[in-house]
């Protein structure tokens, strides 16, 4: 009715339903419904894609599974909870996973998977659940890690709060165009807490948690690409350091508008290396070489 003229709501199959009304539909009623894929893109998949290669892969494949800490990173449309899919995969199935989002849309395969979805304010405006709410909760549910859909705002603050307090390996998304903006988004979510922390205080809090960002970019003609790799090292002074291990370089554009360009290895190791190779994972020393296009 004219008192609530908008409803969203998940149907039985997992799609997502959103409706409206006059005064807000000015023509009439308007109706979406947003279906989701039921084949799942794989790492591989994305690879054939040419959305990252198969030594990037490789490398990000073994992060996680190793428990290192992953932001996905990218604007609006660029494949960000895609990549967070096709990288839960090589999450270890002995883990307890708690997911939290506002739709539902990850589709986890491992066996010891709890998922929670965020709910709207009745029409009393009572019983919203928010996503910080949800992390809280989370973290009384003894999960091995927690994966946030989107992190966009004061739920960051207990989202960091967990990955420094045994949940390695906990992975979420957010929008931003770089990484360094991604570290830039992060305090200013950390800020709207209201809680007295200084700048050294929550940049110190986002340096200890984190381990790797992951940035998409969605090109002007339309091809989704992983275009920066960067890890995260610590602090200097007040500065979040960051080191890029690989990166996209355009190199033209074709008539049709075809982005031109490779993946390539800025010749800086990961930090992490020395983690993966306790656990008897190595890679090749190509795979780093500064310059090297990679395969």
């Amino acid at each position: 009715d004219e008192s609530q003229p908008m409803v969203d709501a998940r149907m039985l199959d997992g799609s997502r339903f959103n409706a409206a009304i006059r005064p807000v539909g000015v023509d009439g009623p308007l109706v979406s419904i947003r279906k989701f894929s039921k084949n799942k893109l794989g790492l591989h998949k994305l690879v054939e894609f040419g959305a990252v290669t198969q030594n990037m892969a490789e490398v990000l494949a073994a992060a996680v599974h190793a428990r290192k800490t992953t932001i996905i990173s990218g604007g609006t449309g660029t494949g960000k909870t895609t990549m967070l899919n096709a990288l839960s995969a090589f999450i270890p199935e002995d883990e307890r996973l708690i997911t939290i989002e506002d739709a539902a849309e990850l589709q986890l395969q491992q066996p010891h998977v709890a998922r929670m979805e965020t709910r709207p304010a009745n029409i009393e405006g009572h019983g919203e659940l928010k996503q910080r709410d949800l992390v809280k909760n989370a973290l009384r549910m003894r999960p091995d890690r927690v994966i946030l859909g989107e992190c966009r705002g004061e739920e960051a603050f207990d989202m960091l709060q967990a990955m420094n307090t045994g949940h390695e390996g906990s992975m979420a998304t957010i929008h931003a165009n770089t990484p360094r903006d991604a570290i830039s988004r992060l305090e200013q979510m950390l800020g709207m807490t209201g809680m007295p922390m200084t700048v050294q205080s929550i940049r110190s809090q986002i340096a200890s948690a984190l381990d790797i960002i992951v940035q998409l970019t969605r090109l002007s003609d339309g091809k989704r690409r992983v275009t920066s790799v960067a890890e995260v090292t610590g602090m200097e002074g007040d500065v979040i350091q960051m080191q890029e291990i690989f990166r996209f370089v355009r190199t033209g554009m074709e008539a049709d508008g075809t982005i031109l360009g490779h993946f390539e290895a800025t010749g800086l190791r990961p930090r992490f290396l020395e983690d993966l190779k306790a656990m008897g994972i190595e890679f090749p020393g190509r795979y780093f070489e500064p310059g090297r296009q990679q395969e």
